[in-house]
C-alpha cells in the first residue's frame, strides 16, 4: 500500500510542467459535444496535462474502438478489461463531431482490440472514410495500435490514405519488458516501414517518452531505427506518472536536454522533430502537420534541383 508521503512525492512536479486547470468556455463546448456524440478521447482517458489548452481551441484527440484496453502497460492510465461490442454509429458520430468543430485537422487513436480477428483496422478505415464524406477538407492523422500482427490490418488501414500515420514505440528496447510488455519493439519499427512501403506519399510518425531510466545513447540509436524505417516526424515527451501504482519516473528531463534531443534529430534528418517536457503524440499536431508538409516539399524541391 503506498503511504501518505509516498503519494506527495508522486504528485510533485518541477515548474516547467505544471499547467493550469481547464475552466474556458471552449474546454466546456468541446466536452459536451464528446459526450453528446457518445466519444471517448485520450485526453481525457490518459490524463492528458494539455487538455486545457487543446480543449479551449477545439482540438481533441477522439479514442475509438470504446475506452477499455486490452492490454495494462505499465506508463497508461487507460483502464484495462473486458471491451464492449464495436460501436456501429462511432464512424458517423466521429465525423459529425469533426464537422462540428470545424476542424481543419483531427487524430484518431484507439485503445488495444486484441480481441478482434482485425485488431480493429476495420473501425479505422470506417472513420477515416465518414470524415472524408463529412468533411472532405479536414486531413487526418491517426494514432494506431500494433494490431498483434492480425494478417492484413496494417495494409487495411494504409490503404485508406489517412494524411499521418502514427504509431509509438513509447520507450527504449530495453525497457520495453517493463514498460510495454505486451508489445515488441521491432514489431512496431516495421509496422511504420510497412506503411511507408505500401504508400510513400504517407507522413509516417512516432514518439517516445523520456523520464523511465533511458540513457541518451538509447535514444540516440532509437533515432536512427527510426530513420532506417523512413519515419518522418517524432515526438519526445516527459512520462508523468498517472497514478502511484505505474511505473514511477525515474527523473524528470530537463527543457535544455529536450532541446538537445531536438538537434540531434534534426541532424539525422527527421522533416520535423518536436521535443519539449509537455509533447505528446496529438499536441499541436494540426500545426505540426503543415510544417511536415511544408519541410517535405522542400525537400523535394531541393532533390529535384539536384
Amino acid at each position: 500500500m503506498n503511504k501518505p508521503e509516498d503519494n506527495e512525492k508522486f504528485q510533485r512536479k518541477p515548474k516547467w510542467i505544471r499547467v493550469k486547470a481547464p475552466v474556458s468556455r471552449e474546454y466546456q463546448a468541446t466536452r459536451k459535444l464528446m459526450r453528446d456524440k457518445n466519444l471517448h478521447t485520450v485526453c481525457e482517458e490518459a490524463a492528458c496535462p494539455n487538455i486545457g489548452e487543446c480543449w479551449s481551441k477545439k482540438h481533441a484527440t477522439v479514442m475509438i474502438l470504446g475506452d477499455t484496453c486490452t492490454r495494462a502497460c505499465a506508463f497508461c492510465n487507460i483502464k484495462t478489461g473486458r471491451p464492449m461490442q464495436v460501436d456501429p454509429l462511432e464512424p458517423m458520430n466521429t465525423a459529425e463531431a469533426c464537422a462540428a468543430m470545424g476542424l481543419n485537422h483531427i487524430v484518431i487513436t484507439s485503445v488495444d482490440r486484441d480481441d478482434l480477428d482485425d485488431g480493429g483496422a476495420d473501425q479505422f478505415v470506417r472513420v477515416i472514410e465518414a470524415i472524408r464524406e463529412r468533411s472532405p477538407h479536414t486531413t487526418i492523422e491517426i494514432l494506431t495500435p500494433d494490431f498483434r500482427n492480425k494478417p492484413g490490418a496494417i495494409e487495411k488501414v494504409a490503404r485508406a490514405k489517412p494524411d499521418v500515420f502514427n504509431h509509438n514505440l513509447e520507450t527504449v528496447p530495453r525497457l520495453y519488458p517493463k514498460i510495454r510488455p505486451g508489445a515488441r519493439f521491432y514489431h512496431s519499427l516495421r509496422l511504420l516501414d510497412t506503411v511507408k512501403q505500401i504508400d510513400p506519399s504517407i507522413f509516417t510518425k512516432s514518439g517516445i517518452m523520456v523520464g523511465l531510466g533511458e540513457e541518451r545513447l538509447e535514444v540516440s540509436q532509437v533515432m536512427d531505427d527510426m530513420r532506417m524505417a523512413d519515419i518522418d516526424f517524432m515526438t519526445i515527451g516527459q512520462y508523468l506518472q498517472p497514478t502511484p501504482r505505474h511505473a514511477k519516473v525515474e527523473r524528470f528531463v530537463t527543457p535544455d536536454e529536450f532541446k538537445s534531443y531536438e538537434r540531434m534529430g534534426k541532424g539525422k534528418g527527421f522533416h520535423l522533430i518536436s521535443a519539449t517536457p509537455l509533447t505528446r503524440s496529438s499536441y499541436h499536431a494540426g500545426d505540426d502537420f503543415a510544417k511536415l508538409r511544408d519541410a517535405r516539399n522542400k525537400s523535394l524541391k531541393a532533390n529535384n534541383k539536384t
